[in-house]
């Protein structure tokens, strides 16, 4: 019995953006991503605010991105490879810039971006103790696929690739659900750090990207947290031996599409499907 997620608004495609280190060419991305209606999660050194003149001071982060729809998530406050570092100084990294960050923007950050890459087994318990939901990894695999660890979460691509927009069309064409595998979400994730469209010369690549990818009423847009949270209030559903009634435990609204019927489940509700044969 299949159960496809299906994004809020029972919708099949998702984008989602993550930029690092907080730089002052983020004011301009997130003017380009504003324009387009598309949500960037930004992963900040909370001990590099105003150092050097490419680094956004922390004024100009909080009027950039406290209360803009746009999320704040951790980089580590002086951005250590974690997997090259003693335990200690990965735990200060993490925590110290989630406590900064928390003060700072006045939210709960549990979100984070491996600096230089860097992770291993030991880096993902590590963060799990520091309470971190989600990390992403800079290992791009041009897929669309939902995460199953979201503490070693694959983007799709970087701005760079090569097959960027070939990409945005695969992820925007209309599905063929001759098989079930063809009913699966698509879940797009792009990333990158701003200064290389200004050192590159080459703002025209995200803003082709986000007139491209922006305003399509069938593509939900998140921030990286969003995306998580989602994505685990639908694995928490609990389902009956029969699969056919449904209990959703948590406080997100759940859509999915179940025996070919697609369905909404909201929050703390259960709901029971009757006369549908199985698929």
């Amino acid at each position: 019995m299949h159960a496809f997620l299906r994004f809020p608004g029972n919708r099949r495609r998702a984008l989602t953006l993550s930029y690092d280190d907080g730089v002052i060419f983020d004011k301009r991305l997130v003017e380009i991503l504003n324009e387009n209606g598309i949500k960037c999660t930004f992963n900040l050194n909370s001990g590099f605010y105003g150092n050097g003149p490419r680094r956004l001071t922390r004024e100009d982060a909080v009027a950039l991105f406290k209360n803009s729809g746009h999320e704040v998530a951790l980089h580590g406050e002086h951005h250590y490879s974690l997997a090259e570092v003693d335990t200690a100084s990965a735990v200060r990294d993490i925590m110290n810039d989630r406590a900064d960050h928390e003060r700072t923007y006045g939210t709960i950050v549990r979100g984070l971006a491996y600096a230089n890459g860097s992770y291993n087994d030991e880096v993902v318990n590590l963060l799990r103790t520091c309470g971190v939901a989600y990390a992403r990894t800079v290992s791009s695999t041009e897929k669309f696929d939902i995460p199953t660890d979201f503490l070693r979460w694959h983007p799709t691509a970087h701005h760079g690739n090569k097959n960027l927009m070939a990409l945005c069309d695969k992820f925007l064409d209309a599905p063929n659900e001759r098989w079930i595998w063809q009913k699966r979400p698509r879940l797009f994730y792009l990333w990158g750090h701003s200064y290389e469209f200004n050192d590159n010369d080459n703002w025209e690549i995200i803003e082709e990207f986000a007139k491209k990818m922006g305003g399509h009423e069938e593509v939900w847009y998140a921030t990286n947290m969003e995306v998580y949270e989602y994505v685990t209030a639908f694995n928490n559903l609990v389902y009956s031996y029969d699969g056919k009634t449904v209990y959703n435990p948590s406080a997100t609204d759940v859509w999915l599409c179940r025996f070919g019927k697609d369905l909404f489940v909201p929050a703390g509700k259960t709901v029971i499907l009757e006369e549908i044969g199985q698929q």
